[in-house]
């Protein structure tokens, strides 16, 4: 007997959740995006705004993990001991620091004092014996102040500062080029030893034409040096920002809770039922 026909489920994303999907300014006539990309991939059209992936229930046990982890990954904590002792004397970010009023160093990072003292202002890894950009690096997304110099860093790959969107002052040694380019940065200036990007401009006010357009129901943003992402406007949401509503949290939340119960109570069965044979 032939199976009744299966359909998938349609699944939207939550209200007023804006999914980014990240796009590469042009660089030298080449189209990038900002993901990485396994080597041999065949480049796709990004997706913007996506729907939600198979298996929800999997992806809710990993967003509910990291939301337990984000307030120890919002200071940074593993970043800021990345190299010992505080920031370096004449560092750009020991500069920032003293000048600002409000702020406190914690190990190599330097902080916003008081309500606000969870976000991190400045970064100084320089002299850190980095042969490449840390892990750890992720956390310091919200820095407006970061020193890499005096490393022997073989280069900078273009998605290594993806989310950076505040990010105004950079430093690097002079073999290396600004990340996204010169036309990335408002000022570049050379000294003995390093380059100074200064001033991350917006891509998508460039005059240059986007790799990828943006499609009809979402704006550009920026998303880094030269980097740049696609938000669907409200009310659209899914691939291309072509679904238009509101996410049906409750009977998400609600199958969600089904079966989550009946498979707890299928596996207390089962083994209960061992329990009782041996």
């Amino acid at each position: 007997m032939a199976g009744r026909p299966r359909s998938d489920p349609v699944r939207s994303d939550p209200p007023g959740q804006r999914r980014p999907v990240l796009l590469a300014a042009p660089d030298r006539g080449r189209h990038r995006t900002g993901r990485v990309r396994r080597r041999g991939a065949v480049p796709e059209e990004p997706r913007v705004g996506g729907g939600a992936e198979a298996g929800g229930g999997g992806a809710m046990g990993v967003f509910a993990f990291l939301l337990l982890l984000l307030p120890w990954a919002a200071r940074g904590a593993a970043v800021c001991g990345r190299c010992p002792g505080p920031p370096r004397n004449g560092s750009i970010v020991a500069q920032y620091c003293a000048s600002q009023a409000g702020t406190e160093s914690d190990g190599r990072c330097c902080r916003q004092r008081g309500a606000s003292s969870e976000r991190l202002l400045g970064l100084d890894l320089s002299n850190c014996s980095l042969h490449s950009l840390p892990l750890e690096l992720a956390e310091a997304t919200a820095v407006i102040i970061l020193d890499l110099t005096d490393n022997p860093l073989m280069s900078l790959p273009r998605n290594s500062f993806l989310g950076y969107t505040h990010l105004q002052r950079l430093a690097v040694p002079l073999t290396l080029e600004c990340p996204g380019g010169s036309s990335a940065w408002e000022n570049v200036t050379m000294g003995e030893n390093d380059r100074l990007c200064q001033g991350q401009r917006n891509p998508c006010n460039s005059s240059q034409e986007l790799a990828w357009p943006c499609p009809e129901n979402a704006a550009c943003a920026p998303d880094g040096p030269g980097l740049i992402q696609c938000l669907c406007n409200s009310p659209f949401h899914g691939y291309k920002c072509l679904r238009e509503g509101t996410f049906p949290v409750l009977l998400f939340c609600s199958v969600l809770g089904v079966i989550t119960l009946s498979l707890s109570l299928l596996l207390w069965g089962t083994q209960r039922r061992k329990a009782k044979t041996h």
